[in-house]
């Protein structure tokens, strides 16, 4: 029995003759690509924040060229329809190439080219790949190279996904910010390389974690601002070769109003053609913001321990079953997680430092990496912060007894209480804690050091929490 084979079309490349699928709106260029980089499994197609930018990017391109009479009205209206409906999500399955490809991001960039032109030439009643009415270098492409198109598409791309982490952010925050509250009134022992130290609060430790997080939002901010600087224009090198004097304003403009994103065209486009270091900088903050965020589950993992040979000064919410040998035991698992998605994110800053800085001459060849490392960090921070928020922080508990319990045995409460009961008392009340076992607070009522009023006074969480004027009692004797 024989096959029946799908129809094919032949295009051309330097190469020579390929026969690609009929239907497909991508070409040879795209091909050869696919055929080249079977890197990761991760397609173009994974990434649409960068899809919509590319076809942002040949949107306003169209238009600054039509408006300088370089391309006619009708292929210029052509390909604008094309790019539209592409950021409006359609065509993104023929985004093929791996995200992961030599020749700094040419294949991307030809993928686009393609399947734009050929989703035009149906718009103006052409086959696909009857590239003699609309081209997709002649046309598409026109005034532009890979090397101005592809970063300033990565940093569009960039730009979309770094609001989306910053929103996350902003939730977990206010998850922290809710339980800071709730346990404002918690006394807990507070420590020092895990060693007692002096009294805090609950809330205060929780506070602290919000706080962490709006300072890394204030330093995402700072950073989505670079990348806002595009080298659009610059064409091959950034001398702006084959593109009109006036197009790198007149295409900024446009892309600026497509996209709503506040672009600036680089000063020097030569210089910003070459260099990375405003990727290097975005992925130094977001390795920021992992360190923090796996410093803080380390935080819950610790508090949470035992329940009953550990901290267990907190409860996460049981999630799942932790053992399939241990009945009853249920893992930190959301925290460890959070950790895991940390660590990926300080070994991406490693491959982006690394790529930037092999950068040679006039071009980095290796913005592909740069790109699919940056974008796996801020999508895997995104939904690591937004499921500690849900399946985490929301539910914890504080075990406010034990917390009560380890206040008054620790030794730790002597420093709290050295105004009160004076320097040598406090020492003498912590050698008996530390021979007997015995706790801080009986030792202090059964030497009568402190009636049980003035310690309870003493002992309210305004008081050994925070600064305060000393209460009116006198040191004793």
């Amino acid at each position: 029995m024989t096959a029946t084979l799908a129809p094919t079309r032949i295009e051309h490349d330097l190469i020579g003759d390929r026969a690609v699928p009929a239907q497909a709106y991508w070409g040879v260029h795209t091909l050869r690509a696919v055929e080249n980089f079977p890197i990761t499994g991760q397609t173009v197609a994974c990434a649409p924040d960068l899809i919509n930018a590319l076809a942002a990017i040949k949107w306003a391109a169209a238009e600054a060229n039509r408006d300088l009479g370089l391309l006619d009205p009708a292929r210029a209206e052509a390909i604008i329809a094309a790019c539209r409906e592409i950021r409006e999500g359609t065509l993104h399955d023929q985004f093929v190439v791996d995200l992961i490809q030599g020749g700094a991001g040419t294949s991307t960039n030809m993928n686009a080219n393609e399947v734009i032109a050929n989703r035009a030439l149906e718009i103006l009643g052409h086959a696909r790949g009857d590239y003699r009415h609309l081209h997709p270098n002649e046309h598409v492409n026109m005034g532009q190279s890979t090397n101005d198109v592809y970063p300033t598409a990565l940093k569009l791309a960039a730009w979309t996904g770094l609001h989306r982490l910053a929103a996350a952010m902003a939730v977990l925050r206010g998850a922290f910010a809710e339980k800071a509250a709730e346990f404002a009134d918690v006394l807990k022992m507070g420590r020092t390389q895990l060693q007692d130290a002096v009294p805090m609060t609950l809330g205060q430790e929780f506070g602290t974690y919000a706080v962490m997080l709006s300072e890394d939002e204030a330093r995402l901010t700072e950073a989505a601002a670079l990348i806002c600087e595009i080298n659009l224009g610059a064409t091959a090198i950034g001398t702006g070769i084959t593109a009109h004097p006036l197009y790198a304003a007149k295409v900024r403009e446009a892309l600026s109003r497509i996209t709503g994103i506040p672009l600036i065209t680089a000063p020097d486009l030569i210089e910003a053609t070459q260099d990375c270091g405003a990727f290097v900088q975005l992925s130094g903050v977001l390795k920021r913001i992992a360190v923090k965020l796996s410093k803080t589950c380390n935080d819950l993992r610790l508090l949470s321990s035992g329940p009953r040979a550990g901290f267990n000064e907190i409860n996460l919410p049981a999630m799942q079953a932790g053992s399939s040998i241990m009945p009853g035991k249920v893992n930190p698992v959301i925290p460890e997680v959070v950790n895991q998605v940390a660590y990926e994110v300080i070994g991406n800053d490693v491959t982006i430092t690394m790529a930037a800085e092999a950068g040679q001459l006039q071009l980095n060849a290796f913005e592909p990496v740069i790109f699919y490392s940056l974008y796996r960090s801020v999508a895997h921070l995104t939904a690591a912060c937004l499921t500690l928020e849900k399946n985490c922080i929301r539910g914890i508990t504080a075990n406010r007894d034990r917390l009560r319990d380890m206040v008054e045995q620790s030794i730790g409460l002597v420093t709290a209480l050295n105004p009160y009961i004076g320097y040598q008392n406090a020492t003498a009340v912590a050698q008996e804690a530390l021979r007997s076992g015995r706790g801080v607070v009986e030792i202090v009522l059964e030497r009568g050091l402190m009636a049980r009023d003035q310690l309870e006074a003493v002992m309210r969480p305004e008081i050994l929490a925070r600064p305060h004027e000393r209460l009116g009692m006198e040191p004793q004797a």
